[in-house]
């Protein structure tokens, strides 16, 4: 069999204001390789570096958004490092990069998630999903102890009651109930994703990027209880001293949609 057929590293472009990251593995349910989270990291940083970028979509190829980090290379990274990491360090540095991107993020779940990649969901400011899909995380079952910024976006996200029942029962959770719980923000039939991920999208990169991103870097910041004052004032008086808000203000009075540039 052929490489293309075992699939690929992530696709990653960036068209206009809208990034993608697509995993590409699905014959393997697109089980994320070591070599995919170094990919996934550079990318991230080419987006923060790219004025134009506005909006973020993380998805998979396939009937299954992620079943996680490959537990062969776990393994064998446990028996070979002396501090027992296991890349542990490695995928949460890329999933604390993800949810630290300056743009906002839309997790397009087509299909289930397990593992660390439910992490990757939770990172996204938006997860849309399908119906029928599921998910997982089997940290109790396999003996692991998830790292903090992981455990923090669960408990956050979902609620401390919530949090410690997917983590310490290590059962799966259905698709309704994801959306009961918070887990996805709404459902759809899978033929509907992709449109309903593009109005998102399309949504998102129209509104103020100023506004947009540091609204989304103090809210983050307030969850995680390490809001600065100082900071989030900065970039409130920015907001209040932009091009942008000109922009609002006028296109609000002269009924039209604004154009904002960012400045």
């Amino acid at each position: 069999m052929d490489a293309a057929a075992e699939g690929t590293a992530p696709i990653c472009t960036i068209e206009g204001a809208r990034a993608t990251i697509r995993l590409n593995r699905p014959r393997q349910h697109n089980r994320i390789e070591p070599g995919d989270l170094l990919a996934i990291y550079d990318f991230l940083a080419k987006v923060d570096e790219n004025p134009a970028a506005r909006v973020l979509v993380f998805t998979g190829t396939g009937k299954t958004f992620s079943s996680g980090f490959h537990l062969g290379a776990l393994a064998e990274r446990k028996s070979s490092e002396p501090s027992g990491d296991g890349g542990d360090s490695l995928f949460s540095t890329v999933v604390d990069r993800l949810e630290a991107i300056r743009v906002p993020t839309i997790a397009a779940l087509n299909g289930g998630v397990y593992g660390g990649s439910t992490d990757m969901a939770l990172a996204c400011d938006f997860r849309i999903g399908v119906e029928g899909m599921r998910m997982f995380m089997p940290a109790a079952r396999l003996g692991l102890h998830y790292y903090e910024s992981g455990l923090r976006r669960y408990a956050t996200r979902l609620g401390l009651s919530t949090a410690k029942r997917l983590f310490l029962t290590a059962q799966p959770v259905e698709a309704n109930e994801l959306l009961h719980i918070g887990f996805v923000d709404e459902l759809v039939a899978p033929d509907a994703l992709s449109a309903r991920v593009d109005e998102l999208a399309t949504l998102l990169a129209a509104n103020a990027p100023l506004a947009v991103q540091g609204m989304k870097r103090a809210l983050n910041a307030i969850a995680a209880g390490t809001a600065d004052s100082a900071s989030i004032e900065a970039a409130r008086k920015a907001c209040a001293e932009s091009d942008d808000i000109k922009e609002g203000l006028a296109s609000w009075k002269e009924k039209r949609t604004p154009v904002f540039h960012g400045r």
